[in-house]
């Protein structure tokens, strides 16, 4: 018994059709790889500024979707800050200060920025050429949604209170003290009535911390700070924030009625 061996027939491949079988699988190769990767999604403007956690936990995420890896997580009813949005995540900054992305299913959007409206047609009260920074203008903001949660009006910036403010905070930091009575300044009321500033009634509220969240929780939580946020008479304010190597930040806001 033997086995009958067959002979295949054979092909000439030139070197020419050799290059060219390379040159397309090199194409192949090639485009599942790009294929795979990611494209750059184009960003959208928001027309709010602070954003209020609606989830019980919610992941913040490196980038915008799920498969981007978790770096921290926030929780009811705390707010963030929010910058963009990519599709259906919005761009955010925590408290402590870690920027990310998180689905915007689940963020409330609550504070419009300068100049904008909101939704329910309540102005922002913010006067124009006011240039607020960033921190004072969330410290606003968030006084203002304690007041209407209470049902007062919404305070309005005071351009004039605006700069004694930022001086009476300049100076706790310059002059390393925190009271109400300034060694430069004397009282709030002192300085007010320096700064030509006429009132019906005038309110001062202190505060040192990182967060400005935080530091507007501490004043709700005090009986004397809420009651100067919550005072009907008081209707013009004027924030002053200045970066603190004792405290993170030295918050000064002052409450006028005229």
């Amino acid at each position: 018994m033997y086995i009958k061996v067959l002979k295949l027939p054979k092909f000439k491949i030139s070197k020419v059709k050799i290059l060219m079988i390379s040159i397309l699988l090199g194409i192949v190769i090639s485009f599942n790889i790009f294929s795979s990767s990611y494209a750059m999604q184009h960003y959208q403007k928001v027309d709010f500024s602070t954003g209020l956690v609606t989830a019980s936990t919610l992941n913040v995420r490196e980038g915008p979707g799920t498969s981007y890896k978790v770096i921290t997580q926030v929780y009811k009813n705390q707010y963030i800050r929010v910058f963009a949005k990519i599709g259906n995540w919005y761009v955010i900054q925590t408290d402590n200060d870690y920027i990310g992305a998180v689905s915007s299913s689940y963020i409330k959007p609550i504070y419009p920025s300068i100049g904008n409206t909101e939704s329910s047609g309540k102005a922002n009260n913010v006067a124009s050429g006011s240039n607020l920074t960033q921190d004072e203008l969330e410290i606003f903001n968030l006084i203002n949604e304690k007041r209407i949660a209470n049902g007062l009006k919404a305070l309005a910036i005071d351009n004039e209170v605006m700069v004694v403010a930022r001086d009476k905070a300049k100076d706790m930091v310059n002059n390393n003290y925190f009271a109400h009575n300034s060694p430069t300044f004397g009282s709030p009321f002192d300085m007010l009535k320096k700064y030509g500033i006429s009132y019906k009634s005038a309110g001062e509220n202190l505060a040192g911390n990182s967060s400005n969240t935080k530091a507007v929780e501490a004043w709700m939580n005090s009986e004397g700070h809420r009651a100067n946020i919550l005072n009907s008479s008081f209707n013009y304010t004027g924030i002053g924030v200045v970066n603190s190597s004792r405290y993170g930040k030295i918050y000064v806001q002052m409450f006028i009625g005229k």
